[in-house]
């Protein structure tokens, strides 16, 4: 049975500030996913929220970028935006990007991973979200979960993994891709995916069956819209068992928290915490960046489910650590590397400051 799966996300509202979404957002979220299933267009739903990011996980047989689903997800965020503006949240609508949809909700705000799939007899899913944290996020996970021998054990034991698996890159800045084989190419991919701010892995492969393994959402808010409107805020769909890694495979990275771009007003680099759904409300400094994890077994496309897979002590010492980097981080202030670059400070005040004082520049003799 072909399923496809779709995960759609926006930021349509905050509750308070930047900090969390609010439950009515969620309900008027819920409602129209219903409609949609009691008229057929859905299998099945789950809605979430990570941070102030509403999450619209989706089952279907329309199959991938299709309109009508496409079409049902953007109005159920112009319709929590209307229930936003009615409660003066922070950011009513800040990822609707364009007042009109055109066929398809890439390329104007929301956040999309999406995958079609032959369903196993056991197919286990695990739908990662982040909050306060750009495009590439999950470059260095995926690489762990899909190329590192001494996080996924079962590269090394497991026969039907052994061959490896096939990495799809995304250029987000000159709109290009290229697929990286691994074992063997794996030096060369690390070449760009160490680079997350413009190279971000979108799809992972089995080599041994050709199956999709992994899909993450790469849209780059800012390159969309010309100006800093909000940090991407990525999904990654990943799934687990038989020929993919383990679910504690899929997991582990994060039980090291790495440092991302985003935090405070998108402009800061800061660890990733991996959290329970209830704790994904981003408050200290707007952070630090948050990741929730879902699991689901799918039945016909029914989401069994969710499991929240980060709501384990297990991670306790990974969130102990994130704050410990984050409390060695927020000590540097306005200072590099705690604040990003300048170059990807572009839709900043920075350009602003830098014209208004171009005249006071002067040559070196």
């Amino acid at each position: 049975m072909d399923i496809t799966l779709s995960l759609i996300k926006a930021d349509v509202g905050g509750y308070v500030g930047h900090s969390s979404c609010h439950p009515d957002l969620l309900d008027k979220a819920k409602e129209s996913m219903e409609h949609a299933k009691q008229q057929g267009l859905l299998i099945d739903y789950y809605v979430t929220a990570c941070g102030d990011d509403l999450q619209l996980i989706m089952t279907h047989q329309k199959g991938q970028e299709n309109e009508q689903i496409h079409k049902l997800a953007w109005n159920t965020f112009v319709e929590c935006t209307a229930v936003a503006k009615k409660l003066k949240l922070h950011g009513a609508g800040q990822d609707l990007l364009t007042d009109a949809f055109s066929g398809n909700i890439r390329g104007i705000g929301p956040g999309v991973a999406e995958m079609q799939i032959a369903e196993r007899e056991a197919e286990s899913i695990i739908i990662f979200m982040a909050d306060k944290t750009a495009s590439g996020a999950f470059n260095l996970p995926l690489y762990k979960i899909f190329a590192d021998p001494f996080n996924t054990i079962g590269l090394v034991i497991a026969s039907n993994m052994h061959s490896g698996f096939v990495f799809e890159v995304h250029d987000i800045l000159e709109n290009k891709k290229v697929s990286f084989n691994t074992p063997e190419d794996t030096y060369d991919m690390l070449v760009f995916i160490g680079s997350p701010g413009r190279y971000c892995i979108k799809n992972v492969y089995s080599r041994q069956t050709g199956e999709i393994a992994a899909s993450a959402s790469t849209q780059k808010l800012s390159l969309i819209a010309g100006r800093y409107v909000g940090k991407d805020d990525p999904v990654c769909i990943v799934r687990s068992q038989g020929v993919f890694p383990a679910v504690g495979e899929v997991l582990e990275p994060f039980a090291t928290p790495h440092i991302v771009e985003g935090w405070m007003r998108g402009s800061h680099h800061g660890p990733i915490m991996p959290v329970s759904v209830r704790n994904a409300r981003a408050t200290r400094f707007d952070g630090p960046p948050r990741v929730i994890a879902a699991g689901f077994q799918l039945a016909e496309g029914k989401l069994i489910g969710a499991n929240d897979l980060f709501d384990d002590p297990a991670f306790d010492s990974a969130r102990e650590q994130a704050n410990d980097i984050a409390d060695i981080l927020r000590r540097m202030g306005p200072f590099e590397p705690h604040r990003l670059p300048l170059d990807a400070m572009e839709y900043t005040t920075m350009p602003e400051v830098r014209k208004k004082l171009a005249p006071r520049f002067q040559d070196l003799d």
